[in-house]
């Protein structure tokens, strides 16, 4: 990537490209649906050092897997923002059934 990319738009096809190993994104979709369920757990508990896991939670899968899978820098070292708004929405795609024509749109396959 020469630049920093400017709009959402064009850092999506970025981040699917590196999420393109099935691996990686099921080791991101464990991450992606625990962080939010530590969260519940801490609130419904009133317990608050569990806030402290939460992110732990979230994005350890996901940079085990960038690093021992997909053998890349995660996107959220410098974009975290649209990285945890893509987390989801790659999840969501991947639940409804779409993320395989998301990924054909945008020419990704899996190495």
């Amino acid at each position: 990537m020469a630049g920093k990319l400017q709009t959402y738009a064009e850092f999506w096809p970025f981040y699917l490209r590196e999420h393109a190993k099935p691996e990686t994104r099921g080791i991101h979709y464990v991450g992606t649906v625990l962080a939010p369920l530590v969260l519940v757990w801490a609130i419904a508990t009133q317990n608050w050092w569990w806030l402290l896991a939460v992110p732990v939670f979230g994005y350890a899968p996901a940079w085990i897997a960038h690093f021992f899978v997909e053998k890349n820098r995660p996107a959220t070292f410098t974009y975290p923002v649209w990285s945890l708004i893509s987390d989801y929405k790659m999840l969501g795609l991947f639940v409804s059934g779409q993320l395989g024509k998301e990924l054909m749109k945008h020419q990704i396959r899996s190495p």
